[in-house]
């Protein structure tokens, strides 16, 4: 797997936390820097397998279809029947983008929605409109792309429980195969967060956010798209391929500033977020070594989100008794299952998984 963050944003979203950047004028020292990584780190790449390639950011929209070709032509060869996504913004799906796009190996198109209420949009600082995102997918559909990914947001300041309900069954109505929706996460540092210190805006409650994510989960459902991860819904066989090897804990190369890279042993590596330095070919990152408790941890936080669960084989000898002894009293509840060698959470564990999770982690 190969992942490429493009830090290039043109306008900031107030709850964003992502590193990136509105310097416009940097874009092109940023593909030859990120070039020259990408040649450097071949090896690691081949060795990754670019069965599936995400560009993220950031906004990789606001790349050039130049600029996209020149990123493919660095990469090794995408194998046929790879998955490639790239992270788009509905405003600027143009016809300049589609046609840049289908100069380079781009086969599935993940577009940033977060909400269809133009009020909310506004409050998060956000640069396209309701109408934008049903003009984009059409517009990509009409250009062949159909495997299209749309995420929404809830808990928005102004989002009431009516105009949720709203934003899940406009965005179901599209009929995409693939849907994720993430609840804000008040960041430290962002603008939305010192918004809401200052009153100006008021955090959603547990119980709105909840009722909110049950309305998604019942739709989905209705619509005959599978639950197949915490935040993420899809029609039958078209999950992230890229994102579920995220949680297989599969080996995958980060490539560009503030990207993080794992061996698939024990190893991560993450670069330094510094975009001056990084067009400037000074490619610093730092390595961080996995315990073996840290390895656990991270197999319970990232399997137990799917609907697979995890295999009780596949965890270590010396932490499966303490796995199942903390997961005895929420297989009791029936927020657990554990069948067929296999531990997952149940449809009502899903609500509370943090909880879950902390209780198995170490």
């Amino acid at each position: 797997m190969i992942y490429i963050h493009v830090p290039f944003c043109k306008s900031r979203c107030y709850y964003c936390d992502f590193f990136s950047s509105v310097r416009a004028d940097l874009t092109e020292s940023y593909v030859d820097a990120l070039c020259a990584e990408a040649e450097s780190r071949r090896d690691e790449m081949e060795r990754a397998c670019a069965d599936t390639v995400y560009l993220g950011g950031g906004t990789p929209s606001q790349l050039t279809g130049v600029q996209l070709r020149r990123i493919f032509d660095a990469l090794p060869e995408v194998p046929e029947g790879a998955e490639v996504t790239i992270e788009v913004n509905p405003d600027d799906v143009t016809d300049e983008l589609v046609s840049g796009l289908q100069g380079t190996p781009v086969n599935r198109v993940s577009m940033g929605v977060q909400s269809l209420d133009d009020d909310v949009l506004v409050k998060i600082n956000r640069r396209h409109r309701s109408a934008d995102a049903v003009r984009a997918v059409n517009m990509l559909r009409e250009a062949g792309y159909v495997n299209l990914s749309l995420d929404l947001m809830y808990g928005l300041p102004g989002q009431t429980m009516e105009k949720w309900q709203r934003d899940v069954d406009g965005v179901l109505a599209l009929d995409v195969p693939h849907l994720s929706a993430y609840s804000l996460q008040w960041e430290e540092g962002t603008v939305l967060t010192r918004m809401r210190d200052r009153g100006e805006v008021q955090e959603a409650d547990e119980e709105t956010s909840l009722a909110m994510y049950r309305y998604l989960v019942d739709s989905t459902r209705k619509c005959g798209m599978e639950h197949y991860e915490i935040s993420n819904f899809c029609k039958p066989g078209m999950y992230s391929r890229h994102n579920s090897g995220y949680w297989r804990e599969e080996p995958y190369v980060g490539l560009g500033p503030g990207a993080h890279s794992y061996d698939g042993h024990r190893v991560r590596r993450s670069n330094n977020t510094c975009l001056e330095d990084y067009c400037a070919g000074r490619v610093m990152y730092a390595e961080e070594h996995l315990t073996d408790d840290e390895l656990y941890d991270e197999m319970i936080m990232k399997r137990l989100r799917t609907s697979a669960g995890i295999c009780v084989d596949e965890v270590p000898a010396e932490h499966v008794e303490y796995m199942l002894k903390m997961a005895e009293r929420h297989i009791r509840s029936g927020r657990m299952v554990l069948e067929d060698g296999r531990l997952r959470l149940s449809s009502e564990g899903i609500f509370v998984s943090n909880d879950i999770m902390s209780d198995l982690m170490l």
